[in-house]
């Protein structure tokens, strides 16, 4: 039985989180500081003491997001613990970044920068107010998707992120998500609802994010993960850097397939799942997707002395 190490997207940011690695584990603590000279900010003190709608903002949650999932990390291999420990790296969105850090594929200062830019580009290509996203809950993936085409009518709505067995997002311009939400509810979905996002994001209407992207990625360095990354856009391992390039373009205006990607990793043998940095958001829809794999959160000292032993025993 193989494990995999997965890494959180948008929406697990916490004020004070990673504030505990950082006071136990210099390795840990020394992430943050990489993080901060590589944005010429201190990003951590916004983490540590700041206001939360603050950190929120896709251009702050997304490089803090994985600061924090990348101490935890080091705070594993402080104790042991080695990437290569897991058969497969896989994130949420955002996450993907802190995956390929992780696996040494990106380093933490070129992650953070990128994450930087993703988030403002994201955030700026299309006008406040004019995109939305909505979850529904307790429908299929092909029955959301109808519904997504449906409700589109001519405008752009998009299945966005494919969670788990009974909950996906869609995307898209306002009216277009409004619709959908209604259509969902008259199809049985047991909750459809308005989400509080900044941005339409994974969906057509970031092209304009995507080009940023694909400009940004060009000018850094990016080397074979340690491990196999299972790619958001394709649900199935990639090491090849130029391939995993154009994904990280692709997942801009992609679906997050992440049903897929866990289903991937347990067809592949993975019966372990630690979920490493904030919350504990993808153990949730992990243990709905496949109830064979165990879930461990590591977020905290405490976390990783839980993990280090349970690995040892």
């Amino acid at each position: 039985m193989s494990r995999a190490f997965v890494f959180p997207g948008q929406g697990a940011q916490t004020i004070g989180m990673g504030k505990a690695l950082a006071d136990a584990y210099p390795a840990a603590r020394a992430v943050f500081d990489e993080v901060d000279e590589a944005l010429g900010e201190s990003l951590s003190a916004l983490i540590w003491e700041g206001e939360a709608e603050t950190l929120t903002l896709t251009q702050n949650a997304q490089p803090a997001l994985m600061a924090t999932s990348l101490a935890a990390m080091r705070a594993l291999e402080a104790e042991g613990v080695k990437i290569t420990d897991a058969a497969f790296v896989a994130g949420h969105s955002l996450g993907e970044y802190s995956a390929l850090a992780a696996a040494g594929a990106l380093s933490i200062a070129d992650a953070a920068r990128l994450l930087r830019t993703r988030g403002r580009a994201m955030q700026e290509a299309v006008p406040v107010g004019v995109g939305a996203m909505a979850a529904l809950l307790g429908l299929d993936f092909a029955t959301a998707q109808a519904v997504a085409e449906e409700a589109a009518q001519g405008e752009v709505c998009q299945a966005a992120n494919d969670n788990d067995p009974g909950q996906v997002v869609v995307s898209g311009h306002k009216a277009a998500v409004e619709r959908a939400v209604e259509i969902a509810k008259g199809k049985g979905a047991k909750r459809a609802m308005m989400l509080p996002v900044s941005a339409p994001f994974h969906c057509a209407l970031m092209a304009p994010a995507a080009e940023v992207m694909a400009e940004a990625l060009a000018g850094v360095t990016l080397n074979a993960p340690a491990v196999p990354l299972v790619a958001n856009v394709r649900a199935a391992a990639v090491t090849d850097p130029a391939e995993i390039r154009a994904l990280l373009v692709e997942q801009v205006t992609g679906s997050v397939r992440w049903r897929e990607s866990v289903a991937y990793m347990a067809g592949e043998g993975v019966g372990e799942i630690w979920e490493i940095g904030a919350g504990k958001a993808l153990s949730g829809m992990v243990r709905r997707i496949a109830k064979e794999i165990s879930c461990t959160a590591v977020g905290t000292p405490e976390d990783v002395a839980k993990a280090v032993e349970a690995l040892k025993g």
